[in-house]
């Protein structure tokens, strides 16, 4: 398994909007995630910034769920609480691992 983390970014006022909707999450937005091959996801705030940890499969996995057309979908939905990019995906950016300590 691949550890991958990355911080985005919310607009001003955002956080509890972006905790409700994460709350109720699409059933078939759930699905897409497992195909994808991302294993786990887990966001942590600093507001207005979330990091976001994961686990994947392998290296594509986040591209082939950005890419999806239910994760489109999403990301319009979320258009309002977050920054993203030309592409139309999340404005994120992937910080590097420099510690990992398991007992």
């Amino acid at each position: 398994m691949i550890q991958k983390a990355f911080v985005m970014k919310l607009k001003p006022g955002a956080l509890a909007e972006y905790t409700k909707r994460h709350d109720e999450i699409w059933p078939e937005l759930t699905e897409e995630v497992r195909r994808s091959g991302v294993r786990k996801i887990a966001s942590f705030e600093d507001d207005p910034y979330i990091f976001l940890y994961s686990e994947v499969e392998d290296e594509g996995a986040w591209d082939r769920l950005w890419d999806s057309e239910i994760h489109k979908k999403w990301a319009d939905w979320f258009g309002p609480l977050m920054e993203f990019n030309a592409e139309g995906k999340v404005d994120a950016k992937f910080v590097c691992q420099v510690f990992d300590f398991r007992s």
